[in-house]
């Protein structure tokens, strides 16, 4: 994200099924950060009304937003874009986070558990990602 941004911006701690209102540069700097750093896909509206759906793979930010611009996969055709931050009307995260409950943090709450009821065999496997 431009380091000279300075308006605080409020971030859900789930993502998924967000859609933010982009109201300044700021804020559409810290949304297109968020979808980056998503595991899902996004659907994105550009002002042209053309809607591009995928997964954020790079965001190029440059000093003046103007210049900035992310590139996503899309999905169905794995097609690569680039779309400038000036054509972004909105952002919505629509697609499953595969990774949601999945941290390291929830498995070791999950076995302590296990292990406080004096279930047995629950060794180190990981969960399916779904």
């Amino acid at each position: 994200m431009n380091q000279s941004s300075s308006v605080p911006v409020n971030i859900p701690d789930q993502l998924e099924g967000w859609t933010p209102t982009i109201d300044s540069p700021a804020m559409l700097e810290a949304v297109v950060e968020c979808a980056f750093n998503y595991r899902g896909d996004i659907t994105l509206m550009s002002t042209s009304g053309r809607k591009f759906e995928g997964y954020v793979f790079d965001r190029q930010n440059a000093p003046d937003v103007s210049a900035s611009k992310c590139r996503m996969i899309l999905a169905g055709t794995g097609e690569r874009v680039a779309i400038p931050f000036a054509e972004i009307q909105s952002i919505a995260f629509t697609g499953k986070d595969p990774a949601t409950g999945k941290s390291f943090q929830t498995w070791v709450e999950k076995y302590l558990a296990k292990k406080a009821a004096g279930e047995k065999n629950i060794g180190i496997d990981p969960q399916p990602l779904d």
